[in-house]
């Protein structure tokens, strides 16, 4: 028998204010046609102000463990991926903690931007297969709004604010392929590429900074190395991209998402898109993208689903699992 990984609840949180692409009109040389055309993005959500990061964090949170029908005190960790923590430190995550009333076990955050939540998901799988912990939330949530060069109409149009979450749990599978859970993991970075995607501040320069980024560049590098990580991924599980029923990728731009099912040879109508409500909310989008493909039914019970996504860093991976 084989210690699993195994999806128990999935929930997410959006902030109420919807931005449509028209707002950015008024401020910026840019159309509605413009973006969608470049990015495949309708819309997105800002935090209220006041709203951190955290708090959406809380929601997402509270929404999984309500899908999942269990108690906060029930978890042993919370892993939280984000680059948009409230402060330096203590942790988001810790502050997710005091806000559910969970008075055991521990909590950290993770910071591979937006690879972030497939990170935090190998950890968690790495913790519950080792016995480390039988129960944990994984959490992605962002404010990149508040990281935003309003100016820069390549960047801001971009990224949103949003949170999602999973609860895993420890359960015993036959070690094959067609048990439920998390079947395989693939984790990759390149420091040498660090200057594509960053942010131009944080501590050595003691102020927040905004986010930078060479889009030509990150693309080029996205589709194949999306494609890679989750080939690789499928190949430790013992299955190929035929036996894939979704792929559910970081919502970044529909381009990438098209290029990268295309040169694994899966069809769109078996990939999750949302890009299009929510923008790129960077490690939150994973989450999200897996508690709205739920809602609208198309995961069900049993789909083998692929995750992948690639970030500042340059940071990337995926994971296999079975729903």
């Amino acid at each position: 028998m084989t210690r699993r990984a195994v999806v128990k609840g999935v929930g997410h949180y959006l902030p109420e204010r919807v931005v449509l692409n028209s707002e950015f009109e008024a401020t910026l040389d840019t159309s509605d046609e413009w973006i969608r055309s470049r990015s495949g993005i309708e819309r997105r959500h800002f935090a209220a102000e006041g709203e951190t990061t955290s708090a959406l964090a809380t929601h997402a949170a509270r929404n999984a463990l309500a899908d999942a029908g269990i108690e906060a005190d029930s978890i042993d960790a919370i892993i939280l991926a984000t680059s948009t923590a409230d402060m330096t430190f203590p942790s988001a995550a810790t502050m997710v903690q005091a806000a559910l009333g969970m008075t055991r076990g521990f909590a950290f955050d993770v910071q591979a931007v937006c690879a972030g939540f497939v990170y935090a998901l190998a950890n968690a799988n790495a913790m519950i297969a080792s016995g480390q912990a039988d129960r944990v939330l994984v959490i992605g949530a962002e404010t990149f709004s508040r990281i935003m060069d309003w100016t820069d109409r390549s960047t801001c149009v971009l990224f949103g604010d949003g949170a999602g979450a999973l609860v895993l749990e420890a359960t015993e599978g036959a070690g094959t392929s067609d048990d439920r859970g998390i079947l395989a993991t693939d984790l990759n970075s390149d420091g040498r590429y660090r200057d594509l995607l960053y942010v131009d501040g944080g501590v050595a320069t003691q102020n927040t900074g905004f986010l930078r980024m060479q889009g030509n560049q990150v693309f080029r590098h996205a589709v194949e190395k999306l494609a890679k990580t989750a080939e690789t991924a499928l190949e430790r599980a013992g299955l190929t991209n035929a036996d894939v029923d979704w792929i559910v990728p970081h919502q970044a731009n529909i381009r990438i998402i098209q290029g990268t099912a295309k040169k694994m040879g899966v069809p769109m109508d078996r990939v999750v898109v949302t890009v299009q409500d929510h923008g790129n909310t960077s490690a939150a989008s994973i989450p999200l993208a897996l508690s709205v493909a739920k809602g609208r039914g198309q995961i069900k019970p049993g789909d083998l689903l692929v995750t992948e996504a690639i970030g500042g860093g340059l940071a990337w991976g995926a994971v296999v699992l079975r729903w």
